[in-house]
């Protein structure tokens, strides 16, 4: 069994804890650098689809159990703008609760004020699909990508098509302003979901048989692209024990752990350290088990928001005792 997992933000500069069973598996294995990436470009090249844009809207769908069609989807998630003097930065989903009864209630009054001319549905709180006649060029990256920054929502559409989307969601900036959800958020100090975040446009991919037969994580692009491409989706399971107790005895099985990615691009230094801490506990510490009794014959570990480095490491390499651990953040 061949054991792989993908874990953006593990060499943040802040992520300090330390961690021995990762660091041991680390020092132990053979380390490869690339290029940085996202974890959606790193995903795209991993399931065989290098040339096509990230087809989120479809992706999510498909991992929802819903048949996209041949139609064309976007990504519309919910975010908040926020006025800083004469700037307005983007407020990801991640950064504040939001209910499903909320979710749907701003979806339904969406749908039911554009009268048909935008379809949204919403997937769960966070995650808002939209229906599009016609393919246009969304920004490419999620609104966590775009935290904090100063951004216009549809900088990349242009022509006749750019000035219709501005006005679609000016319109739809001020529905939302005056939704009741929005006002009672307002009331009890939460941030309101003032507008969308148009990201990952295109129709499903076709997706070529993939090297796993088993995908795990809670973000659906990798669960839509791993149904496409005919392994089997799997919910997260909480710990690395569990995980191998769900998955066939052979086989590359892979597990997207991407807790990291909001705290990290939050600023939330002393949550990274703590989820840092649960991932030694949960599962670096059970796979690393399981790699000495011999239940797991290699173990790969990716992040490929730093210079796309990964580590290899089978049983054998556990002897090589010369090689110490170092701290995760001199890996950065």
């Amino acid at each position: 069994m061949h054991c792989e997992l993908i874990v953006p933000g593990l060499f943040a500069e802040a992520a300090d804890t330390r961690a021995p069973a990762l660091e041991l598996l680390l020092a132990r294995g053979r380390g490869t650098n690339g290029e940085s990436h996202s974890v959606e470009s790193w995903l795209q090249e991993a399931f065989g689809l290098e040339d096509a844009p990230i087809a989120a809207g479809a992706l999510t769908l498909v991992a929802n159990g819903t048949d996209p069609g041949g139609a064309c989807w976007a990504r519309a998630d919910p975010v908040h703008l926020r006025l800083l003097r004469d700037r307005l930065i983007v407020v990801p989903g991640a950064a504040f609760e939001l209910t499903a009864a909320e979710a749907h209630a701003l979806v339904d009054a969406l749908n039911g004020h554009f009268a048909g001319a935008l379809h949204l549905q919403a997937t769960d709180a966070y995650r808002w699909c939209l229906r599009l006649e016609d393919p246009l060029a969304f920004h490419s990256v999620p609104p966590i990508e775009a935290a904090g920054r100063d951004v216009d929502l549809t900088a990349r559409i242009g022509g006749e098509a750019g000035k219709r989307w501005k006005q679609v969601l000016t319109e739809a900036q001020m529905l939302l302003h005056a939704h009741p959800v929005n006002q009672a958020r307002e009331e009890h100090g939460l941030p309101a979901v003032n507008s969308l975040w148009l990201w990952g446009a295109g129709s499903a991919p076709a997706v070529p048989a993939g090297r796993w037969r088993t995908v795990a994580a809670t973000d659906p692009l990798p669960l839509g692209l791993a149904r496409l491409g005919g392994a089997r989706a799997l919910a997260l399971p909480p710990d690395g024990a569990a995980w191998l107790g769900a998955l066939p005895a052979e086989g590359r099985h892979l597990a997207v752990l991407d807790e990291l990615r909001a705290p990290l691009a939050l600023g939330h230094t002393a949550e990274l350290h703590d989820l840092i801490g649960v991932l030694e506990t949960r599962w670096f510490a059970p796979l690393l088990a399981a790699l000495r009794n011999g239940r797991v014959g290699m173990i790969s570990v990716h992040v490929p928001d730093n210079v796309g480095a990964a580590f290899e490491v089978v049983r054998g390499d556990l002897r090589r005792f010369w090689r110490r651990r170092k701290a995760l953040a001199s890996y950065a």
